[in-house]
């Protein structure tokens, strides 16, 4: 994975992409022609980047924050290149769009940062996933990376994953199994974007999956999607359904770091033995705070 796709699929796009727009907006106030051509290639390649990035922005007003927020960025922005034409506007129109990009990089932030667990009183951990979890093209000797987590760290885990999985179909399985464990991860999704899933439907299947899964005394973590440009939706979708039923969600760039690993894939998607052993690893960073008190490991 090159530089540029592991920027824009992380979502890493979106900061770069607000600090040229907060770059382009406060040049404009220069009145030397360079300012301006600076102020316009920045404005481009900035807007270019947020929506390339697929950060989960929706097209219409929302009535919660951040989502309304963005409305109102666009709004000022808006003004702002309305100010060329309206000179009364040029007195606020570029610092209140600096101002509105500033704060979109911020409420952007807590989604980027690596999540913590409480600790729990027994080493048992559910994990539900698909065939990212379950592994593919495997021999007698591979071992997933679930069951590199049990035996390296002495956990009770309970693998609920399964080739083709999808949020429908992973509700439908984990049904079927009695879940106690007071630490669940989910990494699933990825089968829902690849297939013909739209964002609706997802939405009610990963609400369903999650209302299942979710108790007063159990931690929930999920990974939250890699997105390819324009399936910003689903990103909503995770990020609100994972709001509901406090949902811990687990940044992009963790699963990405996997992924973008040198040999860890067979397919540039599913893991190879050194993928499924570096995701282990990133998985036991994540929970590590749950069961820290139990072991030094």
């Amino acid at each position: 994975m090159n530089w540029l796709v592991y920027h824009i699929v992380s979502g890493q796009a979106f900061f770069s992409g607000t600090t040229l727009l907060i770059i382009a907006s406060l040049s404009s106030t220069a009145s030397r022609p360079l300012f301006n051509r600076i102020s316009l290639l920045a404005f481009l390649v900035g807007a270019i980047a947020v929506v390339v990035s697929s950060t989960a922005i929706p097209y219409w007003f929302y009535a919660v924050i951040p989502y309304w927020f963005y409305a109102v960025a666009t709004a000022v922005t808006l003004a702002w290149i309305a100010s060329r034409y309206k000179k009364t506007w040029r007195r606020w129109a570029p610092y209140a769009t600096a101002a509105a990009w500033l704060c979109a990089a911020f409420l952007e932030i807590p989604y980027h940062i690596t999540p913590s667990l409480s600790q729990v009183d027994n080493r048992s951990i559910a994990i539900i996933g698909d065939s990212v979890t379950a592994g593919v093209g495997g021999d007698e000797t591979s071992e997933t990376w679930p069951s590199i987590l049990a035996r390296k760290h002495q956990l009770q885990v309970q693998d609920i994953s399964h080739m083709g999985e999808t949020a429908a179909s992973t509700l439908i399985r984990a049904k079927s199994h009695q879940i106690t464990a007071p630490v669940v991860v989910v990494e699933i999704g990825g089968n829902d974007i690849l297939g013909s899933t739209t964002s609706a439907q997802f939405e009610s299947n990963l609400d369903a999956l999650l209302a299942h899964l979710a108790t007063a005394d159990r931690q929930i973590v999920m990974f939250e999607l890699p997105l390819p440009p324009f399936y910003h939706e689903y990103g909503r979708v995770q990020r609100t359904v994972a709001t509901r039923y406090n949902v811990i969600l687990i940044p992009k760039r963790v699963f990405l770091s996997v992924i973008a690993g040198t040999d860890s894939t067979l397919d540039t998607i599913h893991l190879s033995q050194s993928g499924h052993q570096f995701m282990a690893d990133c998985v036991w960073r994540l929970i590590r705070s749950a069961f820290e008190t139990k072991s030094a490991a």
